[in-house]
């Protein structure tokens, strides 16, 4: 059976392939084939200029060919990279070899061919290549999706600021807020999960076998291999590769960077499933109804349903997504002595928990683009709901030193159904000043809104 959208075993390579386009390139076996070119010419280049005397300078023009590699790099060299593995069974070694065979037919890029991994273990060329496919991957991809649910979050909370709606908690009906404040609350959250996915430092080694620089002090004892090491790992691309040192390992890099960006990556998605299950019970509610698209169906037997399925999408999606990324962020820094191989399978992975991550933000902001509010039945379904304004009266009587304030609107209010007259009358019985009165009789619970048209309209 030849691999297809149909047969692919993935729903991220199958049914959802075109919505990870973007993706793709930088997560998948190719990305990561990729980075492992960038970080090994990375370092060859490097070493020519450490002044070294048996591996002088390299050209202008031999330099620039290269980076050409790194540039130009496509499907077809990636292909050959995996024939090369076929032999070795050992990708890393199948990138050396392959660029070796690259730099043939250049005297002096051949001459210098041992250069390429020098002092090298796979894992200083592998930890460096997830780092760089990670920070793409966040940077280009992850970010810029999440920003876009939040943009489109932040219009609707401005948009609907001043419709007053209903609240409930505990499921039962309280003090109303506006549909635009409750849409605030989570463009707040959001920011701050956003924030929190920008700020985590991608960090890189490269220090050989154990962490300690044994091989590289073997060949040249009186180099500063790690300022070296930092130099190649922090400058800014093409000079070296824009991430963060990490001067302390084992074999392989900690990743405990790694399981503190899954964990702000699954912080996000909680707060988008917490969104999901909301819109979704508002729009049972019909106080949001779904733009039609023409010519598609809810049920194959109910011809009436418009089924909120973005958001149902979005946050199965987003649940299995975070139990992919919180076992990767508990498993990874997790080895055993300097090495074992659990990571490596692992690792293999991070496309997919940031595919079933990004394909959520996706399913979300097509969902709120076909948001409409219907104001009338969020209207009604207030003014049914005149028992909120026990609170606000209970707590002018406190003002006003009346006793057992609290105790008498529950005897007027709790588990009854409560009228616009029910509580006029109380309030005209109430001995406080009359311009205070007059307040309370023309609140209603549409106008008992608090601040939330401020903090809406701020976020």
């Amino acid at each position: 059976m030849n691999l297809s959208a149909l047969t692919a075993l993935s729903p991220l390579d199958g049914r959802y392939e075109k919505k990870l386009a973007t993706l793709r390139p930088i997560a998948s076996e190719f990305g990561y084939m990729h980075r492992r070119v960038q970080v090994e010419i990375t370092w060859f280049l490097a070493l020519s200029q450490a002044g070294f005397e048996e591996f002088p300078p390299i050209a202008a023009a031999d330099r620039d060919y290269l980076l050409g590699l790194v540039s130009g790099f496509g499907e077809a060299d990636a292909q050959a990279i995996k024939d090369i593995e076929k032999t070795t069974n050992h990708d890393v070694k199948a990138v050396e070899y392959w660029i070796k065979d690259k730099l043939k037919g250049r005297p002096a890029l051949e001459n210098a061919s041992e250069f390429v991994h020098f002092a090298c273990t796979s894992e200083d060329i592998n930890n460096t290549s997830h780092a760089l496919q990670l920070q793409a991957a966040r940077d280009q991809v992850v970010l810029p999706a999440l920003q876009e649910v939040i943009a489109r979050l932040r219009q609707l909370a401005h948009q609907h600021a001043d419709v007053p709606m209903l609240s409930r908690t505990h499921g039962q009906t309280a003090s109303p807020t506006t549909v635009g404040k409750e849409l605030a609350n989570v463009v707040a959250r959001l920011q701050q999960a956003a924030r929190n996915i920008a700020a985590v430092a991608i960090l890189a080694k490269m220090n050989g076998a154990v962490g300690n620089y044994n091989a590289h002090l073997a060949a040249w004892p009186e180099f500063d291999w790690e300022a070296f090491s930092r130099k190649v790992i922090e400058s800014p691309l093409p000079e070296g590769l824009g991430l963060v040192f990490q001067p302390y390992s084992i074999q392989i890099e900690p990743h405990d960077y790694m399981a503190e960006l899954f964990d702000a990556v699954a912080r996000a998605n909680t707060i988008l499933v917490d969104l999901s299950r909301d819109v979704w019970g508002y729009i049972s509610l019909g106080y949001f109804k779904q733009k039609l698209k023409e010519g598609e169906i809810g049920s194959s037997t109910m011809p009436h349903k418009v089924n909120p399925i973005d958001f149902e999408n979005a946050e199965g999606n987003l649940g299995l997504a975070n139990a992919l990324l919180r076992h990767l962020a508990e498993k990874l820094p997790v080895s055993r002595w300097q090495r074992d191989l659990t990571d490596s399978t692992v690792l293999r992975n991070l496309g997919v928990a940031l595919g079933y991550s990004v394909l959520a933000y996706n399913a979300l902001l097509t969902g709120l683009n076909k948001l409409e509010l219907n104001a009338d039945t969020v209207a009604a379904d207030l003014d049914n709901a005149w028992e909120v304004l026990a609170e606000p009266i209970q707590t002018v009587m406190r003002r006003y030193g009346i006793q057992g304030a609290y105790e008498a609107l529950k005897a007027v209010t709790r588990g009854k159904t409560v009228s616009s007259s029910d509580l006029h009358g109380l309030i005209q019985g109430l001995d406080i000043p009359e311009q205070v009165k007059a307040q309370l009789l023309a609140l209603t619970p549409g106008s008992y809104t608090g601040k939330a048209i401020e903090l809406a309209r701020r976020i």
